[in-house]
């Protein structure tokens, strides 16, 4: 294993702590131990998306109504919404907490996927701050990144470098 272990549960528990309303994504097969941490968690309403796109604008809708979303959505999805990054989360100062599926990424750099190798760049583009996390050491990173969009009323991202690793074993 390139990067290290990073268990759903725990994640949600983060989510939990910031006391997350919804978790709006587009399932994938990547995320599916993750999918199933959230089903089993009362107190975050998970709310499928169609398209990557669309994710940004859904928590949007939710943060004006009063709640506290996040997005899971992966890099490639991320240059998707790209229009909504720019003229809604960043037009309109929504703190909003992104986590985004690194795909492809290899901390030793070495990656043949440009998803990649363009996410981090996108991000400085768009001047949005993030975190990496790559296993479960990491996860004091999440209430950085809260703390950072609350603070700056700017969306700002959670990087997730890793899989999700099924909850009986590595």
């Amino acid at each position: 294993m390139i990067n290290g272990v990073l268990h759903p549960t725990n994640v949600v528990a983060q989510l939990v702590q910031q006391g997350v309303s919804h978790y709006v994504t587009l399932p994938d097969s990547e995320t599916a131990h993750m999918y199933k941490a959230l089903m089993d968690e009362p107190t975050i309403t998970v709310v499928p998306v169609a398209r990557e796109g669309e994710a940004i604008p859904v928590a949007a809708g939710l943060f004006v109504a009063g709640q506290n979303p996040v997005i899971s959505i992966q890099n490639a999805g991320l240059y998707e919404a790209g229009d909504a990054l720019r003229g809604l989360a960043l037009g309109i100062g929504l703190p909003l907490v992104m986590f985004i599926g690194y795909r492809g990424h290899n901390r030793k750099g070495d990656t043949p996927d440009s998803a990649a190798t363009f996410l981090e760049p996108y991000l400085h583009m768009w001047r949005v701050d993030y975190f990496v996390v790559e296993s479960n050491d990491d996860l004091d990173r999440v209430p950085l990144a809260f703390e950072r969009a609350a603070n700056t009323n700017q969306p700002v991202a959670v990087a997730i470098g890793t899989e999700y690793a099924s909850e009986g074993g590595e």
